[in-house]
């Protein structure tokens, strides 16, 4: 399997530790998704959706761990990883649902980011209505305070 970014991420977030816990904090952070210019054709028709799906790679992560502890999970258990977004996935791909404010040549400007600083990017996709579903389970999250909005 080979891939190869198409673009990187400019955040606000330069550590980690700066980047807000999407399950438990409202993410407002702007940021620039910089698209490279042999993938800047495949933004076309871009403009017309409010929301994306970014498809990254998560560069800082620098361990794989098959069981981990979720910052929000209060109960302090071991949760399998492909049950949590945590960046120590096998692969560490991580996906992030940000609204789309206006497309300036190869330069994405969007909202509610959560994402780290200089984060390759893999993919970029629409976010549709289809994508949201209307009885969804959360598994262990069930009664955590976590909002709709939160993604």
């Amino acid at each position: 399997m080979e891939m190869k970014p198409i673009g990187v991420v400019h955040t606000p977030y330069m550590s980690v530790e700066n980047i807000p816990l999407c399950a438990s904090e409202k993410l407002e952070a702007v940021a620039v998704v910089e698209v490279f210019p042999d993938y800047v054709e495949g933004l076309r028709d871009v403009e017309g959706f409010s929301h994306l799906m970014l498809v990254v790679h998560m560069h800082e992560a620098t361990g794989t761990m098959l069981t981990v502890h979720p910052p929000i999970d209060d109960e302090g258990k071991a949760r399998g990883v492909f049950a949590t977004r945590s960046p120590m996935r096998p692969n560490h791909i991580g996906v992030s649902i940000v609204e789309l404010d206006r497309v300036e040549g190869h330069n994405l400007f969007v909202r509610g980011i959560d994402l780290l600083d200089g984060t390759p990017l893999i993919d970029i996709k629409p976010y549709m209505p289809y994508d949201v579903r209307t009885v969804i389970k959360v598994g262990w999250l069930e009664g955590k305070a976590i909002s709709q909005d939160d993604g």
